[in-house]
């Protein structure tokens, strides 16, 4: 026994804890990739999807701050007869308001200061200040009854891109990342960029596009607008190709035996990356280089799209990393937070991405690949009826509003030139076809060929979801 105590490799507490932790890890991790290897249930990454997918990869347009579907889409004839009435007490129904409109003794609606026409095969309304939206109407499921039951944009934004309005889970990109993996060697599976637009913007955070609980491989990179596309993507000077390619061999040795010694995915993970990051100081200059753009392509797109940081430019960039196999790009757009002055900053933000969105969509379907590409479109939430604020002939402000709002979808596996859900005159109550932001996500699954409820990872106890572990439905209304 003393000489067992006395052993130089005997493990203290503390370290066989955190041995066995990882090596814990290690197993689950294991048995998400071999779903067989612990209890034979099905769950975690896929070896194949679980049904014939319609589309292989998605580009999410994500206008931040909350687009007044009322003034873009959701048109109602009664609104004019309402305008500058008091909202009536039947029709809010005790919902609560947020504290920037909950000291307003006097909540008087107001409709759009914009004329409304109906478009395409579905006769859907579109607003004036979205004509080049409105002509591609034919190939869009515009869906009037999205809803969610956050009203602050943090937690709203953080709902409908992770399924969960709590912190730390894995965005909707981290989680395809993992388990449809990328047909892309020379870039990230992931990839997001953000623009600016001339209204009201809030803050948008790197969990967004995090992996949660997923390996950190899994999270997405984001693209600057400035300076090196990602940061530290140049060799610093007198370093050339082959010294960085024996630095990294040096490494990747000495990760790889303190694997052998831990077991921790995580420096798996960081092999990867740095193999990534390699591969991507060859891809990325290409990818970014927009020399080899005809015009015709930047006059689809629009007089911004030559200008890096801009929405269009993101446009263009957009398609070209669709078309180099990455299977998820998010395109943030900032500035939707219309408080005040709502009539000016609209029309300033839809004159930003009108005509880039309808030009992706062209552009995608014109080169053979809308077909077997998802594109979503919409925000957090949506702007309400009432005015925040005073109103008066020319101006007015909207609060938020997540009981009803509208996005669109269009490409690989969605309906083309349908309308679905409905709303009620005052366009803040859905009277037909509701589809909360986690039906929108498992749509989107399914389109993917996923089923939500098996696409699932062991975590905290629970089989965690994209689609939350309350549950969700399949939207196949709008499917094709």
């Amino acid at each position: 026994m003393n000489h067992i105590l006395k052993s130089d490799h005997l493990l203290d507490r503390r370290k066989f804890l955190n041995l066995g932790a990882r090596g814990m890890g290690a197993l689950g991790l294991a048995s998400l990739s071999q779903p067989g290897l612990l209890n034979g249930a099905s769950r975690g990454s896929l070896a194949e999807p679980h049904f014939e997918p319609k589309a292989k990869r998605v580009i999410y347009l994500f206008f931040s701050g909350g687009p007044s579907h009322i003034d873009m889409y959701d048109y109602k004839p009664a609104m004019k007869k309402i305008h500058g009435i008091e909202l009536p007490d039947s029709i809010r129904n005790g919902q609560r308001i947020t504290g920037m409109t909950s000291g307003q003794k006097s909540f008087p609606c107001v409709a759009p200061m914009f004329e409304f026409k109906q478009h395409g095969q579905s006769g859907g309304y579109y607003s004036e200040i979205l004509p080049n939206i409105a002509s591609i109407a034919d190939e869009m499921t515009l869906i009037r009854s999205v809803n969610t039951e956050a009203i602050n944009h943090d937690p709203a934004i953080t709902y409908i891109n992770t399924g969960t309005q709590q912190l730390g889970h894995p965005s909707m990109g981290a989680w395809l990342n993992y388990g449809l993996g990328s047909p892309s060697d020379n870039l990230p599976g992931y990839i997001v960029m953000i623009s600016k637009g001339r209204g009201g913007s809030q803050a948008l955070y790197s969990r967004l596009w995090g992996s949660g609980f997923l390996p950190s491989k899994h999270q997405g990179v984001k693209f600057r607008s400035s300076g090196e596309p990602v940061l530290y993507l140049n060799n610093p000077p007198g370093i050339n190709r082959d010294s960085r390619r024996a630095i990294l061999d040096s490494i990747n040795a000495i990760n790889r035996d303190k694997f052998q010694q831990t077991k921790d995915s995580e420096i798996q993970t960081r092999i990867a990356q740095y193999e990534m990051a390699f591969r991507m100081q060859a891809s990325v200059p290409d990818l970014t280089d927009l020399k080899s753009e005809p015009d015709h392509v930047f006059d689809l797109y629009g007089k911004e799209s030559k200008t890096p940081g801009k929405f269009a430019h993101n446009c263009v960039l957009a398609r070209r990393m669709l078309e180099r196999g990455v299977p998820f790009v998010q395109l943030f757009h900032r500035g939707w937070d219309q408080h005040g002055n709502c009539p000016r900053d609209i029309r300033r933000q839809c004159e930003d991405i009108d005509q880039p969105v309808a030009a992706l969509v062209r552009d995608l379907k014109q080169r053979g690949m809308l077909e077997d590409t998802v594109v979503i479109c919409g925000g957090e939430f949506g702007r309400t009826i009432y005015s925040q604020g005073k109103l008066t002939k020319d101006n007015h402000g909207r609060d938020h509003h997540g009981r009803c709002f509208t996005m669109w979808m269009a490409g690989g596996g969605i309906r083309k030139g349908h309308v679905h859900g409905e709303t009620d005159d005052f366009s803040y109550n859905i009277v037909r076809d509701p589809v909360h932001i986690n039906d929108l996500n498992a749509t989107v699954l399914k389109c993917l060929g996923i089923d939500h409820e098996q696409f699932t990872y062991r975590y905290q106890g629970l089989d965690q979801r994209l689609t939350g572990v309350q549950g969700a439905n399949v939207v196949n209304q709008i499917l094709a």
